[in-house]
């Protein structure tokens, strides 16, 4: 078991996005599913006194700095700026994020201006998707969140987002 958590850790030491039991099992074919989630527990406990720590996010697995860090790494990454959404963009990926599926046409009423070029920035930046369309003359088509998005904001879920009661 310690082989098996060791190798866990590496391997969510090594990835840049969160990994599944699935996908985790991927790499160690010999380990059960419930194997590799005893494994992610102990790891998660080890990262107690760490200046990181084990985060279930977007259905997987990631190992984060904890927030009182940063300051620290924003030091380091001052090209992180460059990544900011505008006030427009977080609005435009808010409506779609509450509203999900949504047509852009529901999204331009409620902003009160055109959002068309905002919706494709956000998906190029693969935080917004085309979720499908709708069944009904024309087909518009039917906006949603990603798993990035999921990442960007730390959430596990689309669920996990604030209540808009709790926001006030």
């Amino acid at each position: 078991m310690a082989l098996l958590k060791r190798q866990v850790e590496a391997l969510l030491f090594s990835s840049d996005e969160p990994l599944s039991v699935h996908r985790l099992q991927a790499a160690l074919p010999d380990a059960k599913p419930a194997e590799i989630r005893s494994a992610i527990e102990e790891v998660r406990s080890d990262c107690a006194d760490r200046s990181y720590s084990l985060e279930e996010i977007a259905g997987g697995y990631q190992l984060l700095t904890r927030p009182e860090h940063a300051d620290t790494i924003a030091l380091l990454r001052k090209s992180r700026n460059e990544r900011r959404l505008s006030p427009a963009a977080l609005e435009t990926l808010a409506i779609v994020a509450y509203r999900q599926p949504v047509r852009r046409a529901d999204v331009e009423a409620i902003r009160g201006v055109q959002s068309g070029e905002i919706l494709r920035a956000l998906m190029e930046r693969g935080l917004a998707r085309i979720a499908g369309r709708e069944n009904v003359p024309g087909n518009p088509v039917l906006y949603g969140t990603t798993d990035e998005f999921l990442k960007t904001f730390g959430l596990r879920s689309i669920e996990d987002l604030p209540k808009p009661e709790e926001i006030r």
